[in-house]
């Protein structure tokens, strides 16, 4: 499996490029090894099931069309273990694909044909998103529910319950900021970091998954729908909790 030689490869960030068309694989290559990460290449999804667990990078780029297991699949495999980001990689640019590849849990999504200085925007930014600093405390208590960004756990009454890191990442912003009403484009923007060409449908996939875990659990606080607007982590005033 050819490695990318980065400056200073020890202290490179890894990146998995999981594409089984080898001259858009070697492209990939070569501009993150210009930027200094340190890259495996592999070019169907059984391997890179294999090439995941055995090297732990630190980030995915990850094609959908693949031989052996396609990249949803491997999606889901990662996502069993590991919230390393993902950013999924294909040719398909319906609203359908982009929308399954998130709800499956990938952090980004581009489509082909792109410029690699996209490409590069998108990883850095992918990375800064998931990058916590070790100083920075981020938890959120409320009544049966934290909200815990530095270790990535969502508790609802009392247990851990799986979730996506987008979808933590998206109630955590909510919360943070209780009664405060969000339109779709600002957490488009403040959650995702970039534009999603205006589809708002992102957002609201999110928000249904979210209801799914949270909802009805406390009469203190919930997830709403501000119609015609956007969307807002709603808490009782204390006289009518």
């Amino acid at each position: 499996m050819p490695l990318g030689r980065g400056r200073e490869a020890s202290m490179a960030r890894k990146i998995l490029v999981v594409e089984d068309d080898h001259n858009i694989s070697d492209l990939i290559r070569m501009y993150l090894d210009k930027e200094g990460f340190e890259v495996q290449a592999v070019f169907d999804g059984g391997s890179a099931v294999e090439a995941f667990r055995s090297w732990q990078p630190d980030m995915v780029l990850l094609d959908l069309m693949l031989p052996v297991m396609d990249g949803w699949a491997v999606c889901g495999k990662i996502r069993e273990t590991s919230r390393a980001p993902i950013i999924m990689i294909t040719a398909k640019s319906e609203v359908f694909d982009r929308i399954q590849g998130l709800e499956m849990g990938a952090d980004d999504y581009i489509v082909k044909p792109f410029e690699m200085k996209e490409l590069i925007a998108r990883i850095n930014a992918v990375l800064r998103r998931t990058e916590i600093p070790e100083d920075t405390r981020k938890r959120l208590v409320f009544d049966k529910l934290e909200i815990n960004l530095d270790s990535y756990e969502l508790t609802v009454d009392g247990k851990k319950v799986d979730t996506p890191p987008k979808e933590l990442e998206l109630l955590y912003h909510l919360a943070s900021t209780p009664n405060r009403v969000y339109t779709r484009n600002q957490l488009l923007d403040e959650v995702w970091g970039f534009d999603y060409f205006g589809d708002s449908r992102t957002v609201d996939v999110h928000i249904k998954r979210l209801r799914e875990k949270v909802e009805n659990i406390s009469d203190q606080w919930a997830l709403k729908t501000v119609w015609g607007v956007g969307y807002k982590f709603e808490v009782a005033p204390k006289g009518k909790q």
